[in-house]
């Protein structure tokens, strides 16, 4: 038998497809593998999943319950109930000041769908996506997906804070769109108001549109104040498509509700995308965000607080450890610490780091290789200050370890 003969066929999804280009989401990896030591009996200690450790409020769980009880089980609309997209609009020119029609606004299955949808019906091959660095995992390889080309804006020199004058320089004739995450994930820093209308005008004076990825939006730490594109000049907002989520905000990770809010030509196509997809988010989901969006807000003002108080402690704690140095995040839930001062022969990189405080000090962290930032990890505060404590005591035992290797 011949060697052709003898080999495996060759499978029709190895083959150059629009999926080929892409990588599995690390941050999804690092849900599986402490699911995996969780499910071993490990004393794990998880500072890498990005997710609230707090229960959806029970007056959100109890108006789902009423959806399932009334039968709100049908399909509604594919861009969304009418009595949840006026939730929404309600809730942004409450909160923000910033005021939508019915027509300007997708209900998704969370911000993920909503970024996803903005990209597919504005991009074609070759087009140009300016993405600022570090950046979260699923922008350049959605990017990738479409055909479209990620071009990174480096922000460390700025502690990771985009400028206009950073978007200027990085514009081309094939640049299309900017992607813009604030507050930020990984870094949790936040674009200041000012500085985020600059980059919005330097963008649109070349014809350059902007995604606005505001899931975070809510988590802005005082004297810091929540600002969102929607709060931008009409004739700058026409150039913004703001994607938001109910995630975060209210601990509904797993209920999958997002939603978009632009200029109704950009919405439509959008619209289009999502009918031969996924169709409508899920009603009694709907119904539960209806609630968020409407009920009482005491339970967002107490997460809030108690991820203030996890970063106040967290962020000094983490600048102790010889190796370690980190910037203060003005919003979000995560640090970002840069462990340079640790790597070397054994530990070259922020994966290798990584995998050693998992396999050795069972914590969990997520390398900045997956967002773009070698020399870095995510460390999530979304977990109690208890848990938080014993892993960063765990972290430094194993600073101290590479620490005495090295001397």
């Amino acid at each position: 038998m011949t060697g052709s003969q003898n080999s495996m066929p060759m499978s029709p999804f190895s083959q150059s497809c629009y999926a080929s280009n892409m990588e599995m989401s690390s941050t999804l990896a690092v849900l599986m593998e402490a699911e995996r030591l969780r499910a071993a009996g490990a004393d794990l200690v998880d500072l890498g999943a990005g997710e609230p450790d707090f229960p959806t409020p029970a007056n959100v769980k109890q108006a789902a319950e009423r959806a399932i009880e009334e039968n709100f089980t049908r399909y509604t609309a594919t861009g969304g109930a009418v009595s949840l997209k006026r939730a929404i609009l309600e809730m942004m020119e409450r909160d923000f000041g910033a005021i939508y029609n019915l027509s300007e606004l997708l209900v998704t299955a969370g911000g993920k769908q909503a970024i996803f949808n903005a990209m597919a019906s504005l991009l074609n091959p070759g087009d140009e996506v300016l993405i600022p660095r570090p950046y979260w995992v699923t922008f350049p390889e959605i990017t990738k997906f479409l055909r479209a080309v990620p071009v990174f804006i480096d922000t460390e020199e700025r502690g990771f804070v985009l400028d206009a004058d950073m978007v200027r320089d990085s514009i081309t004739p094939r640049t299309k769109l900017l992607i813009l995450n604030s507050p930020n994930n990984p870094t949790g820093r936040v674009i200041p108001p000012d500085e985020f209308r600059r980059i919005v005008e330097a963008a649109a004076e070349r014809g350059v549109l902007v995604i606005s990825d505001e899931c975070y939006l809510q988590f802005v730490y005082p004297p810091g104040r929540p600002f969102t594109a929607g709060q931008l000049p009409d004739d700058l907002r026409r150039s913004v498509m703001v994607c938001g989520s109910f995630s975060k905000a209210y601990a509904m990770t797993g209920w999958r509700v997002g939603f978009a809010l632009g200029r109704e030509d950009w919405i439509q196509p959008m619209l289009k995308i999502q009918s031969h997809s996924t169709s409508n988010v899920t009603s009694i989901s709907q119904r539960a965000a209806e609630e968020a969006a409407q009920g009482q807000q005491d339970s967002l003002k107490f997460m809030l607080q108690e991820y203030q108080k996890r970063r106040d402690w967290l962020i000094p704690a983490l600048n102790r450890i010889q190796g370690i140095e980190c910037l203060n995040p003005e919003g979000a839930f995560y640090a970002f610490p840069k462990i340079t001062g640790l790597l070397g022969e054994t530990v070259r990189n922020s994966t290798d780091f990584s995998r050693l405080l998992l396999e050795q000090a069972l914590v969990v962290v997520t390398p900045g290789s997956s967002f773009g930032a070698e020399d870095y990890v995510r460390i999530s505060y979304a977990n109690s200050l208890e848990a938080i404590q014993r892993g960063v005591e765990r972290i430094s035992e194993a600073a101290a370890a590479l620490n005495s290797r090295a001397a």
